[in-house]
């Protein structure tokens, strides 16, 4: 190794020791307020250039709109104004024309309800009429399809058609368009051909005044009636059969004296709840004077349709006590067969029973005849008018015959076996036997023949 070389590695070995002999600066620290949020850090950690530009272009926006404003504002001033539509002279807008364009107008609306479409079975119906032979083909389907389409098309129509003939009747104007075949002779539907509107309100304002069934006060007496009268019957239509066989007088008292109780109790409880409606002030005060008498009739009315409907279903319960197809509840009666002045005959008659059970049809009508209306106990007067309680003729026509049938129908045990009574032994009684054994008496006979005689007797 030469000089030069060994002085080389000296001088690098120099320098190295000379690098790490050398100091680093000192570690500069931050200052403290670096971390603090100061007014400048925020607004620029809270910039948003999206909601700058966003709100840079609302008013772009917004100063348009103003300026296109008030330039469609001048420009309307500057127009002279529209003038108004002509009306039509009363000479030219006759009534006939106003009915026609209501009809016109009713029409539309009547069309423009969803009409139902045809059923896919009708059509398939039809198609099964066609022989088979005229439907095979492309062509012949296609046909086909366009004749259920044209079908039903032309059903819809007849539908529309249909539907304005029923619901509107045409008036009769000239020019209005033929719909194809005359119209109705009879109108088939509510006539809208004229302005309904004010008849209607007419006609609600007189019912209003005149139908006081819809008055407060009557609806009140008609929620008492079906409380006291919903689930009670004048007679306890089930005690008949408990009480056993029992006589026609026994029938007869106790009919009079449940429907006496009956009467008694609602006179009682129910009346009076009725007159306390009506003596309050508030019962009529908006009743006009001249349409109090037309009230009350009302109120009679409907008590007496109340206490009519209560005898009525005592009626029907009645009658149907003798059902012979339900003998749950049906009534025994207590008969006798009897012998007097040579008869045989049953107590009571078969006559005499249909009259007992026929007059509790009449005792039950009979009842509640002496309730006095509400504008007769008000008046207070000498004389008094009572409600109607009549039931209807034919239906107490029904009712006896239906129990006459039942009872006659009830009885055929009882008539044959009085039947067999009188085949077997009524020529005992009548003397017969006597005349006959007398004249066998008179006769000669043998021993034999007067035995074989006694056996035949």
């Amino acid at each position: 190794m030469s000089d030069d070389e060994d002085k080389e590695d000296k001088d690098v070995i120099a320098a190295e020791k000379e690098a790490l002999n050398l100091k680093l600066p000192p570690i500069m620290y931050p200052p403290e307020e670096i971390g603090a949020d100061t007014p400048l850090q925020s607004k620029l950690l809270k910039f948003r250039r999206v909601k700058e530009q966003g709100k840079r272009l609302n008013q772009i926006i917004t100063v348009g709109a103003i300026k296109k404003h008030m330039r469609i504002s001048e420009e309307k001033k500057k127009r002279s104004p529209i003038a108004p539509e002509p009306e039509y002279p009363s000479t030219m807008y006759s009534d006939l024309r106003r009915r026609g364009e209501n009809y016109i107008f009713m029409k539309k609306r009547v069309e423009s309800h969803p009409i139902v479409p045809i059923q896919r079975e009708w059509l398939d119906n039809m198609l099964k009429l066609v022989p088979q032979s005229l439907k095979n083909g492309r062509e012949r389907e296609q046909l086909v399809e366009n004749l259920l389409n044209e079908v039903t098309t032309e059903f819809e129509r007849s539908m529309k058609r249909y539907l304005v003939r029923t619901v509107l009747v045409r008036p009769p104007v000239s020019w209005l368009e033929d719909e194809g075949g005359p119209l109705p002779e009879s109108p088939l539907g509510l006539d809208y051909s004229k302005p309904w509107h004010s008849n209607y309100v007419q006609a609600r304002s007189q019912v209003s005044e005149n139908l006081h069934v819809l008055h407060p006060t009557l609806r009140t007496l008609l929620d008492l009636g079906y409380t006291t009268f919903a689930n009670r019957l004048l007679l306890d239509l089930t005690g008949f059969r408990a009480k056993g066989p029992m006589d026609c007088e026994s029938l007869r008292n106790d009919v009079s004296i449940n429907a006496r109780k009956t009467e008694e109790k609602l006179m009682n409880t129910w009346y009076p709840k009725v007159i306390n409606i009506f003596t309050k002030k508030e019962a009529h005060d908006d009743i006009k004077a001249e349409k109090l008498d037309s009230f009350y009739n009302c109120v009679s009315t409907l008590m007496s349709n109340q206490l009519r409907d209560l005898l009525k279903r005592t009626v029907e319960g009645f009658v149907n006590l003798f059902d012979p197809n339900d003998n749950k509840w049906l009534p025994i009666f207590k008969m006798e067969l009897t012998f007097d002045d040579e008869k045989m005959d049953f107590y009571p008659t078969f006559q005499d029973l249909q009259e007992v059970v026929g007059g509790v049809v009449d005792w039950i009508g009979e009842t509640l005849k002496n309730v006095q209306t509400v504008q007769s106990w008000l008046a207070g007067g000498p004389t008094t008018v009572k409600l109607n309680t009549d039931l209807p003729d034919h239906m107490l026509d029904q009712a006896f015959r239906t129990l006459r049938e039942a009872v006659n129908l009830n009885l055929q045990g009882p008539k044959e076996h009085f039947n067999e009574y009188v085949e077997k032994y009524s020529w005992l009684i009548n003397g017969t036997a006597v005349d006959q054994i007398q004249t066998f008496q008179a006769e000669d006979h043998t021993f034999d023949e007067y035995t074989e005689y006694l056996h035949r007797i």
